[in-house]
């Protein structure tokens, strides 16, 4: 298995079978333009089998954490320990990034993530609940 950043808007389109849907050009464009966004896409004799994304969050009193945006990893694939390798190289780019720390979203019934993140060294910080605001009608 070999995992690397996605750089360019064709392997962000090679990989979209992780994805929840298509790799529009345009939001692949503008995620990979943005400094504080990253891919990392895990490969299998160079085909994409998982990827997960994250983004820095910085705050002025708080300073730097990476948010584990999305995890996704080819049902032919799971339970390899690809899911894990990935959560920790996005921990470990974090940490070169300068960031305090890295958290994630989970729901609380979802038992492969759980049991993947522990894996990789999260804590349970407790439960919270998720409010949203849907802004633009520009969604998939």
């Amino acid at each position: 298995m070999d995992i690397r950043r996605a750089r360019t808007v064709a392997e962000l389109r090679a990989a979209e079978a992780l994805f929840d849907g298509p790799a529009r050009p345009e939001w692949s464009e503008r995620f990979l333009a943005a400094p504080g966004h990253l891919m990392l896409i895990a490969s299998v004799d160079g085909v994409p089998v998982g990827m997960v994304s994250g983004v820095e969050m910085s705050h002025p009193d708080k300073g730097t954490e990476m948010c584990l945006y999305e995890l996704s990893v080819a049902e032919g694939h799971r339970r390899r320990g690809i899911g894990r390798a990935l959560t920790l190289a996005l921990a470990e780019e974090a940490a070169a990034r300068g960031c305090y720390g890295m958290w994630v979203g989970v729901d609380t019934d979802n038992e492969a993530a759980l049991a993947t993140y522990g894996s990789a060294g999260a804590l349970d910080e407790g439960l919270f609940t998720v409010r949203g605001w849907p802004l633009a009608a520009e969604t998939p």
